[in-house]
């Protein structure tokens, strides 16, 4: 397929229910990093300087959509390939072109960072629930005429979540090795809880300080306060905190045992036992890996299911699109409350239910190419409440290239027809119906991309693969040999 057809998500529009009109990438978006301005924001910021042409020319698609470059998350053992990091692989297809990954000394902007901390604060469009953020930094000696790779970077700091939403967390401190010194490249990480992908943000920056670093605090940071719960149900409840200065990261006690460390001052704890009692405390644990006194110890009971449920939960917000091709819509929206706790949620297209889900998020898959979709959530509470519906998500399906046809999950197809799926084409081997061409034995992929390893699909001989950032192909058939540990498997 031709790769101008890959970008095509950038020219549809959305309508949100109450909102007006807005750009599909709009709802599509997540988030970036603001300060210092990662790579691909810097080009949204220079487009009002040097004008649209220019910096569509530099920096490519990404001007009117810093927030989407998206890729599979487990880095560095997943994720986008070798030199395509900065660009997140073209951002599943959200951008159609790779310039974010172009070389040169000279050819970024770069922002000015010290030795020692610094303050890396994300922007978030969707603050999605977060496992993690991890950050690295390219190593002495690199190379920048040569577009990065795995074994150009080292990991500079882990900043870990607890599931909940990122807004919770914008800022983290993270520390420049100091035997560095001018042109470095960083690379944020942030790892989505609820679905298999993350953001990845490249920040180019001339770190100063030569070589020198502030003196270590070193006494242990100051015992958390204001311990509280809330949201308490069933088999969960909220627990938050103030701010502790010169804090890392906070360690979790429930009935006196460590049950989380997370690097903001919130953490929801899950699978509890329904009318129990808990009693939780907080610890800080400072930059110098000092920990302070527990936390005063606050107690909370979970309820009990055998109260009335005479209240409806929160609708769901927030609906919106994680990537629309030509026949799906990757749907997701915010979590939902009820004082007992939720169950379920059911997702409605065009008023007709099509999907019951215990997650945020459902893949709509089977769609037809250039249709407008309309879809609402409701949530359904363990008490078998029914919340109010969300607004109305409206999305159009990308149109489908000249002479295609989008795959249907109803449809019969025959021995060498060819369809449209996830903006890849794909060509019947058989007579087949209702099989996911990107999941199927009997679908062909004809476009010129190479898709990441899965342990459950069939591999022909020839057939290529990424797997934890390199290219391998199939020397016979094989399904669930690992590559890299399997001789069928030979690397290119």
């Amino acid at each position: 397929m031709n790769k101008k057809f890959l970008g095509l998500a950038l020219m549809s529009t959305i309508i949100l229910s109450g909102a007006g009109l807005l750009n599909a990438d709009e709802a599509n978006a997540h988030g970036y990093v603001e300060k210092p301005a990662a790579r691909g924001y810097q080009g949204s910021l220079d487009k009002n300087t040097m004008g649209w042409t220019a910096a569509m020319e530099k920096y490519g698609n990404v001007i009117t959509n810093p927030q989407s470059l998206e890729a599979p998350k487990g880095f560095p053992q997943a994720g986008p390939a070798d030199g395509r990091i900065a660009s997140a692989n073209g951002g599943l297809g959200q951008i159609s072109d790779f310039v974010l990954d172009n070389t040169g000394a000279d050819r970024w902007v770069k922002q000015d960072v010290q030795t020692g901390e610094n303050t890396f604060s994300w922007h978030y469009t969707a603050p999605h629930s977060t496992t993690k953020w991890h950050y690295y930094i390219t190593k002495n000696g690199w190379n920048p005429e040569k577009p990065i790779a795995r074994k150009d970077l080292q990991l500079i700091g882990e900043v870990k979540h607890d599931g909940s939403a990122a807004s919770n967390n914008k800022s983290h401190q993270v520390t420049i090795p100091a035997d560095h010194s001018g042109y470095h490249v960083v690379l944020a990480v942030w790892d989505v809880e609820d679905t298999p992908n993350a953001f990845y943000n490249v920040i180019d920056v001339n770190v100063k300080g030569n070589g020198e670093i502030t003196p270590p605090v070193e006494e242990a940071p100051a015992t958390p306060t204001n311990v509280k719960t809330s949201e308490v149900t069933t088999s969960s409840l909220k627990l938050t905190w103030n701010t502790v200065s010169n804090a890392k990261e906070y360690n979790v006690y429930r009935d006196g045992k460590k049950v989380a460390t997370v690097g903001g001052t919130q953490f929801n704890d899950a699978n509890l036992a329904e009318n129990t009692t808990y009693s939780y405390q907080v610890e800080a644990v400072g930059t110098n890996d000092k920990i302070s006194e527990k936390s005063a110890a606050v107690k909370a009971t979970t309820q009990s299911s055998e109260v009335e449920d005479n209240q409806k939960p929160t609708a769901p917000t927030n609906v919106h699109s994680m990537g629309t091709t030509e026949n799906t819509v990757d749907l997701m929206w915010t979590k939902s409350t009820h004082f007992l706790g939720v169950k379920n949620y059911e997702v409605y297209r065009d008023g007709k239910k099509v999907a019951t889900t215990e997650k945020t998020s459902f893949k709509d898959t089977g769609l037809k190419a250039d249709t407008t979709y309309k879809y609402t959530v409701k949530v359904i509470s363990v008490g078998g409440n029914v919340s109010e519906n969300s607004a109305v998500f409206s999305v159009k399906t990308k149109e489908a290239p000249s002479g295609n046809t989008t795959w249907e999950a109803d449809k019969i197809y025959n021995t060498g027809d060819k369809v449209i799926f996830d903006d890849l084409e794909y060509e019947a081997k058989w007579w087949v119906k209702g099989d996911r061409p990107d999941q199927s034995d009997a679908w062909k992929l004809l476009s010129d991309k190479v898709m990441n390893w899965e342990t459950s699909k069939a591999y022909n001989g020839g057939d290529k693969v990424t797997f934890q950032g390199q290219t391998y192909k199939a020397k016979w058939w094989t399904q669930g040999n690992q590559p890299g540990t399997e001789s069928v498997w030979e690397l290119i």
